[in-house]
């Protein structure tokens, strides 16, 4: 059984139902360590001061926020604590909306949250009336002595929690590049629509896997089998003279693959 790494209560109007967080994601991506050259020794990083290069031990750390250019201000964790609005073991819900109200880019981590036992009629209650109701619920969380926002919705049984960046945290989309003019046929809008229904089918995950990983894996295994590593040999490019031209045989290409796909 996963370990939880937080524990505290959905607050839902009068209701307060007990649960525990679980991360929903693991990162598995190849992990690579640094070694050095000659005897692939591992390399520990250490803790060192700017100024004199000594360094410094766990229990000698504390946290400075920099408010301006190399000045800093210490704060203790009862203070940054104390600093953080709303309980830090409440996910306070404020307001419910349609998932299709929020843009995907809001999105930043995914969680579980499951209850104790002493709640768990209570959060079968809410999580059926969120699944009839097809929204999702608006939430403040701190963890870590961070305020989030974040969603709440049910999927599979169990309530999932995606914290999300704060509206101010979403950078603005201004590329010079966006503001030239150029002309665009109507043939080739409806080549590139004749694309896209080409490769329009129902999400399955599972037809999806980390080649570059798989790779990676097989490569390291070799290594250790003492096999030579070859490496695969590059696909020319090719140049694309005209962008029509391009999207017609795109779109005879891709209706075989529509039909294998579909046989």
């Amino acid at each position: 059984m996963p370990r939880s790494i937080w524990k505290g209560a959905i607050s839902f109007g009068l209701v307060s139902i007990p649960v525990s967080m679980y991360t929903a994601t693991e990162n598995r991506s190849p992990s690579f360590k640094q070694l050095r050259k000659g005897d692939n020794v591992p390399i520990r990083y250490k803790r060192v001061a700017e100024s004199d290069g000594q360094e410094v031990a766990w229990e000698d750390i504390v946290k400075g926020y920099e408010f301006e250019k190399g000045r800093y201000v210490v704060f203790t964790d009862e203070e940054l604590e104390a600093a953080s609005p709303g309980s830090s073991k409440l996910v306070d819900i404020v307001q419910f909306v349609d998932a299709s109200e929020i843009d995907p880019i809001m999105y930043q981590k995914s969680y579980y949250l499951a209850p104790d036992k002493t709640g768990l009629k209570a959060y079968r209650i809410f999580e059926r009336a969120l699944e009839e109701k097809g929204v999702v619920a608006i939430a403040k969380v701190t963890i870590r002595e961070k305020q989030h926002l974040a969603t709440l919705r049910p999927k599979d049984g169990v309530l999932v929690m995606e914290t999300m960046h704060w509206p101010d945290e979403i950078r603005a989309a201004e590329f010079e590049e966006l503001e030239g003019d150029v002309e665009i046929r109507d043939e080739e809008v409806k080549m590139a629509e004749a694309l896209i229904e080409n490769l329009t089918r129902p999400f399955d995950p599972s037809e999806f896997v980390d080649t570059t990983r798989e790779a990676i894996e097989a490569a390291a295994a070799a290594k250790v089998a003492g096999e030579e590593i070859v490496a695969p040999e590059a696909p020319e490019t090719t140049k694309v003279v005209d962008l029509l031209d391009a999207l017609k045989a795109s779109v005879e290409a891709t209706k075989s693959q529509k039909s294998q796909k579909s046989a």
